[in-house]
């Protein structure tokens, strides 16, 4: 007797084996489909979790900036409590400096008038009332950075610790990021000389726009509690040759020439430094022999003297101190005031 086919139901085909390895193979796609989209669920969510830790830290930084910001003015007060004297680092640090290099006022011979000039200025200054900026330029070894040391000195001599000038050395390489220490000091409640020795530009530098704008010119301009000293070989600050080189290739010389000369303009005191006449040598030889107990015979002291400034080919302040030296080295005498 024949067998009846099976029966299968509608739409569904046959029920044989490969059918249905066929129906579970269409199946596949749906259950992969399912667990791909859990899985880019899971992995947006970590995504979101990921960007909104990030966003929490930003705001905790922004939070932490801000607050170390309005404690730093407190702090910058604290430090120069610390010293009367610092050195400027370009990464916006100020060193410290416990015990200045300098010389007694009474030792600097032959720049009286310099002298004055200089301690006036300062005094009114630090008394809060108007003061220049002072270059102090001529004949090297004469005293001028020694003098803008003694006047700091002598004025805060007496004053009381919240009174006192702090002087602020900023080397010349550094002189770009005077506007960044203007900004600094701006906000103190002390009073500063900003001091930078052998302050001369070469070359095609062009550092000293960065002194311009804060001398005069800028917009913020010089701040009220902040006077500019420097020292200098050079009365106009740059080299002869570049001057000349200005007029001999700029399409317009007196420009050109004034664009690099209208640098020391800005200075309001000129205190020029001038080789020292014999006499002056020797009294300053005498007056630190006097002061350090260095003894000798005056005809000798004054002959070996002006032998050693004979072979150093110059007679200055500093020329005299390393007589003084060598002496005191010879005679086996301590260099301590007496």
């Amino acid at each position: 007797m024949p067998q009846k086919p099976s029966k299968s139901p509608a739409g569904k085909g046959p029920r044989t084996p490969a059918a249905k390895a066929a129906r579970v193979a269409a199946k596949r796609p749906k259950v992969a489909l399912k667990a791909a989209s859990k899985t880019i669920s899971k992995t947006t969510s970590k995504t979101n979790q990921n960007v909104s830790q990030q966003r929490i830290v930003r705001a905790l930084e922004t939070i932490a900036a801000h607050l170390s910001a309005q404690g730093k003015p407190a702090a910058e007060r604290e430090s120069f409590k610390q010293a009367d004297a610092f050195v400027w680092h370009p990464d916006g640090r100020l060193a410290a400096v416990p015990r200045v290099s300098r010389v007694e006022m009474f030792l600097l011979k032959g720049v009286d008038r310099m002298r004055d000039i200089l301690m006036e200025n300062t005094e009114r200054f630090a008394n809060g009332l108007p003061a220049n900026n002072a270059l102090l330029w001529g004949a090297r070894g004469m005293g001028k950075s020694s003098l803008v040391k003694a006047a700091h000195a002598s004025i805060n001599a007496g004053r009381k610790p919240a009174d006192r000038l702090k002087l602020i050395e900023i080397h010349r390489e550094d002189i770009e990021s005077l506007p960044a220490l203007m900004e600094q000091l701006r906000a103190s409640s002390f009073r500063f000389i900003v001091f930078c020795d052998d302050l001369s530009f070469d070359g095609n530098d062009a550092s000293y726009k960065s002194l311009k704008a804060v001398l005069e010119g800028g917009i913020e301009g010089r701040p009220e509690n902040v006077i500019l000293y420097a020292t200098s070989n050079r009365r106009h600050l740059l080299a002869r040759e570049m001057i000349e080189n200005e007029r001999s290739t700029a399409i317009n010389p007196g420009e050109a020439v004034e664009e690099k000369v209208s640098l020391s303009d800005r200075f309001g005191l000129w205190l020029g430094f001038h080789r020292c006449s014999q006499d002056e040598y020797l009294a300053m030889v005498g007056g630190y022999c006097s002061h350090f107990g260095v003894k000798i015979d005056d005809d000798a002291l004054e002959r070996e003297a002006l032998e050693w400034s004979t072979t150093r080919g110059s007679r200055s302040g500093r020329v005299a101190w390393q007589f003084v030296q060598e002496l005191a080295g010879r005679l086996g005498v301590k260099l301590a005031a007496t």
